[in-house]
């Protein structure tokens, strides 16, 4: 992916090409050496380099990790712990992540599955043998390159000499393919914590899914702790082979030595013309006596080539009397029910704060692969069907514009303003002309340029206004590049073509905004003192209103009916809520509040407002408010609540709650009856916008700038999962916006980004 335009040109003498990724430590840049050699360089987010125990840490890991060489690692080149912001540098492996191939191929089968099971196995032995733990084997962390699997991201490992450095509360992993003392007691996961990992990951390569999938990573880690794997469609003797590397107890896993014999064994072989199969090197002589074979995690040796080392082809090549390797007898488990009991009952506070810490810092772009799409919910699910048809996709709204109008230069938009329909998002923006997308699989149905009428050098700006039937309603602006003059006016397009039905101008000078509510087009007269309703279908007038002298109106379309909302400033300034007949515009005041009262929407059918403080104050994070106003919608009947704490930021009524969202990513839900705080969540998401629910109100969504979504529970504020950017963080005060389209979500961003994402499984790509 292209670089973003704050994103350094060099990093450590290294010129920066491009982005390969990012995540909750930092952000992995593709960089390039004077001598052409290029290298992934992964530098850590600022908030970790002014942390001196992650310094520390970081500079251990780097001392370890150089020790790490072999056929299927990724080796560190080069790095700099004390930058401004540490970074290092290792091999840059062209090819994608185990996660993307399993995405877009489907699960490994035969000699593929063999060549990627040794090579792990391979992978690791070279990393233990320098002394250090992985810690986070996973899809991600994977890379498929032409000649076999490379293991990439020892930045999060820790070197085996150095745990006292796992802290508690800060857990390094990723649910699915964490092994069970990681979850409980991060400094005692050893070598056999990898192997656990492993098994997880050979069961996703297998399947393409996890042993312990659940709905949550809440919901994994305790199927990791306490449930048998789910090991079904993989075929004997590789079940048995990954059960044991999956067992509870660390000592139950076998050894990489013995795992290497047996899984050879249990994969098949290279048929004539693959590829040739990857062969495991022998053990490395130790510098003091041998140790027994087998010894290292408990457990017998299973019978295999009598030469010792264990031969990814069995027996040695050219003794053609070799025996095969007899069957492993059953190995009888360890008693440990009751210690492992008791562990995860000391363990419960640690999972709780540690997996905290891991879904604050987000799942990375390694999460398990999706079902087809047209799912059905299942009983306990928390995921909403999806639309028959659906598919992940990606797409912008930029394209080469006809008739003399400017679009923006792309990522440069002032602003993306959609509606959903029924199948469909209608977009629109500044320098962006109305478009249509099929919300199923993000084809362009129309764009439309009906509304042009400016000439050559005119700049436009487009505010969609909603959909009523088969009619898009839009406000366009157009500003002649010489004179500067603007003129505005409302057109209606066919939703089925873009072609213009009818279009009406606006009065200028007029504070009151133009806008689609109860099924009618609203359109301001004489200075917005009266608004006009018409038909969306033919623009017919059908009724005229008075509106308040000196004030500013909108007619929210969340409102559940006909409202306006009416601000005036200056000396005595107020707030009205008018309701409106829309029969026949007859107009009534329902309730008069301060004036910076700012309206929320409809909850139990009264209305709600957020009142600001009594000072009025903004700062950087943002305007802090102090009441909750809550407007009986028939009798105007007002009940003010206090909000605890005085929270501050952009505020929305999604889900049952007041959600107020931080730029630094933290989210606070209050509750509008009460004012009481229910909880607060702290997200990776930078310029978060406005808060979305599901259609049944368990989940929230939120988006970036960057278009990373984050779902968090309505409920506790657990952040469920965090997905990966999957656009370019454009920040132009215009955030990115949620629409649910069934069981998916469509998402806009202000470079002009849209895409489909599916809330089971979020990082689910395009195929």
């Amino acid at each position: 992916m292209p670089a973003h335009k704050d994103d350094p040109k060099s990093v450590g003498g290294y010129r920066i090409v491009g982005r390969l990724g990012s995540g909750g430590m930092g952000v992995v840049y593709r960089g390039r050496a004077r001598s052409g050699r290029e290298v992934a360089v992964k530098v850590v987010h600022s908030q970790y380099a002014e942390d001196g125990v992650f310094r520390t840490r970081f500079r251990q890991e780097i001392e370890a990790v150089r020790k790490v060489s072999g056929a299927f690692t990724a080796p560190v080149v080069d790095a700099d712990p004390e930058a401004a912001r540490p970074w290092m540098a290792t091999q840059y492996v062209p090819g994608p992540s185990l996660a993307d191939h399993i995405r877009a191929h489907g699960p490994l089968r035969g000699t593929a599955l063999r060549r990627l099971a040794l090579g792990l196995l391979e992978a690791l032995r070279d990393i233990h043998r320098a002394g250090v733990v992985h810690r986070d084997l996973k899809p991600a962390n994977v890379l498929i390159a032409e000649d076999g699997p490379r293991v990439i991201d020892f930045g999060i490992s820790r070197a085996a000499g150095n745990q006292t450095l796992t802290e508690t509360g800060h857990m390094i992993g990723t649910p699915p393919f964490m092994s069970p003392e990681q979850l409980t007691d991060a400094r005692s996961a050893g070598p056999a914590s990898d192997v656990f990992s492993l098994g997880s990951l050979l069961v996703y390569a297998a399947t393409g899914r996890g042993p312990f999938d659940a709905d949550s990573p809440y919901l994994t880690a305790y199927q990791v702790l306490t449930a048998e794997p789910d090991l079904t469609g993989l075929p004997e003797p590789l079940r048995a082979v990954l059960a044991d590397c999956l067992a509870k107890d660390a000592g139950d896993r076998p050894a990489l030595d013995d795992l290497a014999g047996r899984l050879a064994e249990a994969l098949p072989r290279s048929a004539p013309d693959d590829d040739p199969t990857v062969a495991l090197r022998r053990p490395d002589p130790e510098p003091t006596a041998p140790e027994p074979t087998g010894s290292r995690t408990g457990g017998p040796h299973p019978a295999g080539p009598a030469t010792g080392g264990p031969r990814a082809d069995g027996p040695a090549a050219g003794d053609a009397h070799a025996e095969p390797p007899s069957p492993e007898p059953p190995r009888p488990r360890r008693t440990r029910r009751r210690a492992r009991l008791v562990a995860l009952s000391a363990g419960a506070a640690v999972l709780a704060v540690a997996l905290t810490a891991y879904l604050l810092s987000g799942p990375g772009h390694g999460g398990t692969a999706g079902p087809d799409a047209g799912r059905s919910p299942t009983a306990g699910s928390r995921w909403e069907a999806l639309p028959a048809g659906w598919r992940p996709w990606r797409t912008t709204v930029f394209a080469d514009a006809a008739s003399g109008v400017r679009t923006s230069s792309r990522g440069s938009t002032g602003g993306l303003f959609c509606a959903p329909a029924t199948g469909a998002l209608y977009c629109a923006g500044d320098g962006v002309q109305p478009v249509r997308f099929d919300t199923l699989t993000g084809k362009l149905l129309w764009r439309s340029a009906a509304g042009a009428s400016g000439g050559a050098g005119a700049r436009y700006e487009y505010r969609v206004l909603g959909v009523a039937g088969q009619v898009l309603l839009v406000r366009q602006s157009v500003l002649a590049e010489l004179e500067g003059d603007r003129t505005s006016s409302v057109v209606a397009l066919d939703t089925r073509t873009g072609a213009r039905r009818w279009s009406k101008d606006l009065v200028r000078g007029s504070q009151t905004a133009p806008a689609l509510a109860a099924g009618l087009a609203l359109v301001p007269d004489t200075g917005g003192r009266t608004v006009t309703a018409r038909s969306p279908r033919d623009g017919a007038r059908l009724w005229s209103a008075g509106l308040p002298a000196g004030h500013s109106c909108e007619f929210p379309a969340s409102a559940g009916g006909l409202y306006a909302v009416c601000t005036s400033y200056g000396a005595g300034a107020d707030t009205r809520l008018l309701r409106v007949d829309p029969a026949d515009g007859t107009v009534r005041t329902l309730a008069t509040l301060e004036p910076r009262s700012t309206y929320l929407g409809v909850l139990d059918g009264r209305h709600v407002f957020a009142e600001e403080s009594g000072s009025g104050a903004s700062d950087l994070d943002g305007t802090a408010y102090g009441r909750a106003v809550l407007v009986d919608g028939s009798t105007g009947g007002r009940r003010t609540v206090p909000l605890a704490g005085t929270p501050r930021g952009p505020v929305t009524l999604a889900g049952g709650l007041l959600c107020f969202t931080l730029s630094n990513g933290l989210v606070t839900a209050h509750a509008p009856t009460t004012g009481k705080r229910l909880w607060q969540s702290r997200t990776t998401l930078e310029q978060g916008g406005t808060p979305v629910a599901d259609g049944t109100g368990r989940t929230l969504f939120v988006a970036s700038v960057s278009g990373r979504v984050a779902a968090l529970d309505s409920r506790s504020g657990t952040v469920l999962w965090e997905s990966y950017p999957r656009a370019g963080g454009t920040d132009n005060g215009f955030g990115s916006q949620i629409h649910r389209a069934g069981g998916a979500l469509t998402v806009t961003t202000a470079d002009g980004t849209v895409f489909a994402l599916d809330p089971a499984h979020p990082d689910r790509t395009p195929t």
